[in-house]
């Protein structure tokens, strides 16, 4: 009932930036958190930075300090800054969103992916 579309992945140098967006459609009478995970090769998915309606945000310690999550709740977008990348940072990235589709109903919707790559 909920989808999410992911967009601006790509190649970027070591130290470069980049710039990450999730749009939200379809069903929504409100959402209660958008944020992003990542999974390498070989591993398993993880945490990267999420934000509650309230503001709140919880990053992974590996990119804190470099990584913003920020969002748009009037468009339903939610956006990851990402600053000094590393080739650790390598990875498909998955906006994730918990949303309610009705008064009573919440669920945890993913897209499909994005790759980025940190590469000389």
């Amino acid at each position: 009932q909920v989808q999410l579309v992911e967009s601006g992945g790509g190649l970027v140098q070591p130290g470069g930036s980049l710039r990450l967006s999730c749009a939200a459609s379809g069903t929504i009478f409100s959402i209660v958190s958008m944020g992003w995970y990542r999974q390498a090769p070989g591993k398993q998915r993880e945490l990267v930075a999420t934000k509650n309606s309230g503001g709140g945000t919880n990053y992974a310690d590996s990119v804190k300090g470099r990584f913003t999550v920020s969002r748009d709740n009037a468009k339903n977008m939610v956006y990851l800054q990402m600053n000094s990348l590393k080739p650790e940072d390598t990875a498909v990235y998955y906006c994730n969103a918990l949303a309610y589709s009705d008064y009573n109903r919440h669920d945890e919707y993913w897209g499909q992916g994005t790759q980025v790559t940190v590469s000389s």
